[in-house]
Parts: structure tokens; C-alpha cells; sequence
């Protein structure tokens, strides 16, 4: 496990970001633990947390011109990353985001910002299903943007038809994505800490 994957479960689990018990995700499937990255912005974390992402960016060398988080929660994602990178690199790096409802009037459209010809790098909290994602990707082609690639916090790992979904997607979709995280990472450091009963549940429906 990489440092920035033991910084970031760490922080996770301190923060109750990360929850283990009985729960019904968004995509309705049944889960032993549940990720909120909420927790990071409402205890004043986003800074680290962005910081975190900038790092896994840097590390990947992935090539964008603009940063795309999806409402509601990829926007002070966004905004948080792009400010951390400015800082760091010698450009300047926009944003772009999505709203839930299109606006007619104004600027218009789905879009706040422009990805049109340009490089988009998506971040967003977690992949489960991946329809999040596919729906992000919708938007930025059909906006005139090409995904260059998508970085999440933690990556599930779940199963869809004996096939990781991430890796599924990755093959379907036809773009790399990255993650600070994922479930096999958090089996290990379970293992290690005084949560081990909980690892072994989890390492368990890693394998099915």
C-alpha cells in the first residue's frame, strides 16, 4: 500500500467518511460499508483531500487542459484540485461543472465553464456502477470535450458479471481511471488495525 493510500483511509475511517454496517447504496445494491466524502468538506478537510487528488494526478502524468467535477459534490472537489494544482504548476487550470437543471438564459446551457476542444480530466468521490461516470462523459462530448481521463477517491471494486466494474469500463468507455483508493486497499489496512472482523466480511465480497 502506497502512502497516499494509507493517508487517505486513514483520514477516511477518523473522520466516519468511511462506515461499516448494513447499507443500501444509491445504485441499490447491498453493502458492508459505506463512503461519504461529505465528511471531508463539512469537517474542514478539503484541503487535504484535494491535495491528495493533486498528488494522484501528478502521479499519473495525465494530460488535460480542464477539470470537470459533477454536481453536486465534484464542484468544491474541483475548485479545491484546480487550486492546489495552480499553485503547484506554471498554468492555470479551469474547472468546469454540470448543473442539475439546464439553464435558459444567460450563458444557457447544461454547463458551467467550457470544455469545448479541450482535455477533460473528471473527478468525482467513488465509482460503484459507473453510471455517475457515464453520464459525466455524456455531457462533456456532447459538449464538444474529449475525456482525457477519470480520477475517483475510492473505486468499490464491485463485481458486474464476474468483472470488476472499473476494469469494465475502462474497456468500454475507452479511458484510463485512476483512483486515490479502492476495496482491496481498505481489506488491507483493516487487517492491520483492530477492525479485522470487518476485513474479512469485505475480503470476502471482494472475491465473489
Amino acid at each position: 500500500m502506497t502512502d497516499i493510500e494509507k493517508r487517505f483511509l486513514q483520514l477516511a475511517i477518523g473522520l466516519e467518511a468511511l462506515l461499516f454496517g448494513e447499507f443500501t447504496l444509491k445504485s441499490g445494491r447491498e453493502s458492508l460499508y459505506f463512503f461519504n466524502i461529505a465528511k471531508f468538506l463539512e469537517s474542514g478537510h478539503l484541503g487535504e483531500l484535494a491535495e491528495m487528488y493533486s498528488e494522484k494526478i501528478t502521479e499519473c502524468n495525465v494530460d488535460y487542459d480542464v477539470i470537470f467535477g459533477p454536481s453536486y459534490k465534484g464542484i468544491p472537489l474541483a475548485a479545491a484540485v484546480a487550486t492546489v494544482l495552480n499553485q503547484k504548476a506554471s498554468k492555470k487550470i479551469p474547472i468546469c461543472f454540470d448543473r442539475k437543471e439546464e439553464k435558459d438564459h444567460g450563458e444557457g446551457g447544461a454547463l458551467v465553464g467550457s470544455v469545448k476542444n479541450k482535455k477533460v480530466l473528471i473527478i468525482d468521490d467513488v465509482l460503484t456502477a459507473g453510471t455517475a461516470l457515464k453520464n459525466s462523459i455524456k455531457l462533456i462530448q456532447e459538449a464538444g470535450g474529449t475525456i482525457s481521463a477519470a480520477l475517483i477517491a475510492l473505486d468499490r471494486q464491485e463485481q458486474d458479471e464476474g468483472e470488476q466494474v472499473s476494469k469494465k469500463l475502462v474497456n468500454e468507455l475507452n479511458i484510463p481511471i485512476f483512483s486515490i483508493s479502492n476495496l482491496e486497499n481498505l481489506v488491507v489496512y483493516l487487517e492491520t488495525s483492530d477492525k479485522s472482523g470487518i476485513a474479512k466480511k469485505l475480503k470476502a465480497s471482494l472475491k465473489s
